[in-house]
């Protein structure tokens, strides 16, 4: 089995008590901050507690999303994300394609940061920014997704400041980078199965933002360690699970990696509410001075944070990907990067080159 560096060979996620992140004392804060430190360079995900999001919230969000996804599919197709402009709305199952052509077989509604058509960023055609489509329908379920994004939200804010301080950066450092952020938050259902083996239902892959905050119903998720194995991320009472992205990654020179993960279908119902905390879409990404070796300037090469995310969305979802074939859509060249991301991706690599 090949080894990883720069993971440890954990099998389990730490827990990660953030809530020094909150405190006025400086050395509180530091302290959270390289708790974080630590876990993002050895594994790369873990639990956060302390984090001050009220369990409320997380309770309605799950009851309205329970309530859209027992929807007929008629009703859900209404709300189709292809008929967005901004990627908002709802994702039958089928619709997004993984690795090597397997259909994912799950359901989601794709929110967002709610902006108007005459915001500046959304007039000059910028992807994944714009208003949210909406069941109004379904008296609550606009609130509900909305107060508990804004909370998530500001938890990310919170997250970041402590990134910056683990990295030797000024606290605010990253703050002038998160105007509007294409940070989606989605609302995923994977159907009751009985036929459900012991196997994947996504694909490993690493996540294409900074970092995810996520909020899962049951057991499923699993994470590669540094040892090639999968290790199961079940759900902790009252913590989110969260983990590092590519921008993360690029930024630190591969310090952090962004740990590959993957879904294994399982009998019971299960929800998840990953919400993927982005920079602006305009960012230009690549190792921060403290990190510039000349390795990881040749690893990580500048590259623009939204062309990186819409890139690898259009490569995911079916609509997308017609668009792209018709000659309806075309990716900019900038989204091109050269850079292998997670530690599958390394390893696959690896084992190709011995």
């Amino acid at each position: 089995m090949i080894r990883i560096p720069m993971h440890t060979a954990f099998d389990r996620l730490p827990v990660v008590d953030i809530a020094g992140l909150f405190s006025d004392d400086l050395d509180r804060r530091l302290a959270a901050a390289r708790a974080l430190d630590r876990s993002a360079r050895e594994v790369g995900f873990f639990y956060v507690v302390g984090h001050g999001v009220p369990g409320s919230l997380r309770s309605a969000l799950t009851a309205h999303a329970r309530n859209f996804f027992a929807l007929p599919y008629e009703r859900k197709m209404q709300y189709y994300i292809g008929h967005s402009r901004a990627h908002r709305g709802y994702v039958p199952e089928g619709e997004e394609v993984f690795g090597q052509g397997a259909r994912d077989r799950k359901e989601a509604f794709d929110t967002g940061l709610e902006l108007p058509a005459d915001d500046p960023a959304v007039a000059r055609g910028t992807p994944m920014l714009g208003p949210n489509v909406w069941p109004e329908d379904l008296p609550g379920f606009r609130e509900a997704v909305s107060r508990y994004y804004e909370a998530v939200i500001a938890l990310g804010r919170v997250l970041f400041r402590g990134f910056a301080l683990a990295l030797g950066l000024a606290e605010d450092h990253f703050d002038t980078l998160l105007k509007r952020p294409p940070s989606q938050l989605r609302l995923v259902h994977y159907p009751h199965d009985t036929q459900a083996s012991d196997q994947p239902g996504i694909g490993a892959h690493t996540d294409y933002e900074c970092f995810t905050i996520l909020f899962p119903t049951a057991p499923g998720l699993e994470v590669m360690n540094g040892e090639g194995q999968w290790i199961d991320a079940p759900p902790v009472d009252d913590a989110f699970v969260v983990n590092i992205g590519d921008m993360l990654e690029a930024w630190t020179g591969g310090a952090y990696v962004a740990t590959s993960h993957r879904v294994r279908k399982v009998v019971e119902e299960r929800y998840s509410f990953p919400l993927f905390f982005a920079c602006d879409y305009e960012t230009v990404v690549a190792p921060l001075p403290g990190y510039a070796t000349p390795a990881a300037l040749q690893a990580y090469p500048p590259l623009v944070a939204g062309e990186h995310l819409f890139r690898q969305t259009a490569r995911t979802f079916t609509y997308l990907r017609r668009r792209v074939e018709s000659g309806q859509l075309v990716l900019s060249d900038e989204a091109a990067s050269t850079a292998s991301f997670g530690q599958h991706a390394r390893a696959a690599k690896s084992a190709g080159q011995d």
